[in-house]
């Protein structure tokens, strides 16, 4: 907490604190101190973290805190620090603020001139990035890969040129379709799929998209995260021309084949989309 300059009690600290992501006993000594010693554990689900805290034997009040109702509970939170409270707020699984809730509420209390202390530890982001071999002296965490054909077009025009690993999170039932989308964009890229980290049934599958399909199959379980490495300095040297008609032969729209000429050829996305139009006689 903050100390006035005669030592008066004036406002209490927001903990932010990461918890495991599957196994339990990943959490730090100091996690379960500050779990162990706030006022008030603000939980994005209270029913998981109620058993995380009774497997450590932390018994803590808990109040949810989650995208629909974290506007409101910022505000009552607020209050609570200024009143001196200690407050630790906590995701499902993880990093907080990570596709998790947690913003609104760090913001707020930066605002108000109250102190935030992060308590680091697990992240499934982190964790499969220093798993997975490829690159990480760059590399960009870029949410859930989106699921609209538009949004999947910005993506490839944003990020298809950056030489840095892309690190996803993807849903379990979308993940064959968004392995096709990058077999059909992106066909010579390295990429990993780590699924169920620290849990029982980790899973590691490293290689090109299409090559991840196959392996894939029909599986639809699991949390996943999805690495796709940066493209080759040295693009693949192939006939352009007939690497162009091959992916319109498949039945791919001229922005996808445009993406996916220019990533096996090396050539700029200009020329690779002229080479695609003068084909289709445009």
């Amino acid at each position: 907490m903050h100390l006035g300059d005669r030592g008066a009690r004036l406002s209490g600290t927001l903990h932010v604190v990461s918890v495991p992501i599957g196994n339990a006993e990943d959490i730090t000594l100091r996690a379960l101190r500050v779990l162990r010693t706030a006022h008030l554990v603000a939980a994005e689900d209270t029913r998981s973290t109620a058993a995380l805290l009774a497997h450590h034997g932390i018994s803590a009040r808990l109040v949810a805190l989650h995208d629909h109702n974290e506007r409101e509970q910022a505000e009552q939170m607020v209050a609570r620090l200024q009143r001196g409270e200690e407050i630790a707020l906590v995701s499902e699984a993880g990093t907080p603020l990570v596709n998790d809730p947690g913003f609104r509420l760090v913001r707020a209390c930066i605002d108000a001139g109250l102190a935030v202390d992060v308590v680091p530890g697990a992240c499934a982001a982190i964790a499969a990035l220093v798993g997975a071999g490829l690159p990480v002296d760059r590399w960009l965490y870029a949410g859930f890969f989106p699921r609209e054909a538009g949004a999947r077009a910005r993506l490839a025009d944003e990020l298809g040129g950056l030489r840095a690993t892309l690190v996803f999170y993807e849903s379990p039932q979308r993940l064959a379709g968004t392995l096709d989308w990058l077999a059909a964009t992106w066909p010579a890229r390295e990429l990993c799929v780590a699924r169920n980290l620290t849990k029982q049934h980790e899973q590691w599958l490293r290689g090109r998209p299409a090559d991840l399909r196959r392996e894939l199959g029909d599986e639809d379980r699991g949390e996943v995260v999805l690495l796709v490495g940066p493209p080759a300095e040295a693009p693949l040297v192939q006939d352009a021309d007939a690497l162009a008609q091959e992916l319109l032969a498949r039945g791919l729209d001229p922005r996808t084949a445009r993406d996916a000429l220019a990533e096996a050829t090396g050539l700029s996305r200009r020329d690779a989309y002229r080479k695609v139009l003068d084909l289709l006689g445009r």
